[in-house]
């Protein structure tokens, strides 16, 4: 007899949290268009510093803001469903990012109607939709490749790290192997991620695609410890939602089919 997966708790929370990885993950990727400045969201001014030759100071994409919950959903697939449950998310993802980019370049090829195209303003500017529709939408497809390459790459990296740190602590330490395969894989899908689109698609200079790569990877750590807290009130609501048994079953097969 075949069971009711709409009861299945275990079923529904893997789906909320594919889901969830990949709605913020297109998020990410299309409000990282926004270059904004850290140092004056928060109220300061900028800071200015030398990093492998080149002036940089804390600009970082609007994307960086939703990919810490990224690595959360990540961490929480592969506690309670293992690394294949971090694979099938992943490559999910990365297809649906893929189709986001896809859906998104058809709508910029479309003919924009006359009177959509152009707005007038009550001071007498005139904007033009179809010009800022573009500017906020547009990528290129090295962009587009880099970012589908370096997700894939890092997550399966996460999913490794997450396995093998676990294995070597069991249930204790989750900051730990949370933390610390976020520290891993960002560190490599920093890199990847910068060079294929720029590096490659821009033709910086290895220098500068360091020095930009370094600062990403530097946020993005900070930013993993940062929302450890957030782990562990998930971990407990979890437990709540699947009840303690199912909870434990769950993270015993975890380990065993990754």
């Amino acid at each position: 007899m075949i069971g009711n997966p709409l009861r299945d708790r275990g079923a529904l929370l893997f789906v909320f949290l594919v889901s969830f990885m990949a709605v913020d993950a297109v998020i990410a990727e299309f409000t990282g268009t926004k270059i904004f400045s850290l140092e004056k969201t928060l109220g300061i001014d900028p800071i200015y510093f030398n990093l492998w030759g080149m002036k940089l100071s804390l600009d970082l994409t609007a994307g960086v803001v939703f990919w810490p919950l990224v690595f959360v959903i990540t961490d929480l697939i592969n506690e309670y469903f293992g690394r294949r449950g971090v694979r099938i998310a992943s490559f999910f993802t990365a297809l649906l990012i893929g189709y986001a980019f896809l859906s998104v370049n058809v709508a910029l090829n479309l003919e924009p109607s006359e009177f959509w195209m152009l707005e007038r303003l009550n001071d007498g500017t005139v904007i033009n939709r179809e010009e800022a529709f573009h500017a906020v939408f547009k990528q290129s497809g090295w962009i587009m490749i880099g970012s589908i390459t370096a997700f894939l790459i890092g997550q399966l990296l996460d999913a490794l790290s997450f396995y093998w740190i676990k294995t070597k602590t069991g249930e204790r330490m989750l900051w730990l192997r949370a933390t610390g395969s976020t520290a891993i894989s960002q560190l490599v899908d920093s890199f990847v991620v910068i060079y294929i689109a720029f590096g490659i698609g821009a033709d910086w200079s290895m220098v500068h695609v360091i020095a930009v790569a370094t600062l990403n990877y530097i946020y993005k750590l900070v930013a993993a410890i940062a929302v450890t807290p957030l782990i562990y009130i998930a971990h407990w609501i979890i437990e709540l939602y699947l009840g303690r048994n199912l909870a434990c079953r769950l993270k015993t097969a975890a380990l065993r089919m990754s």
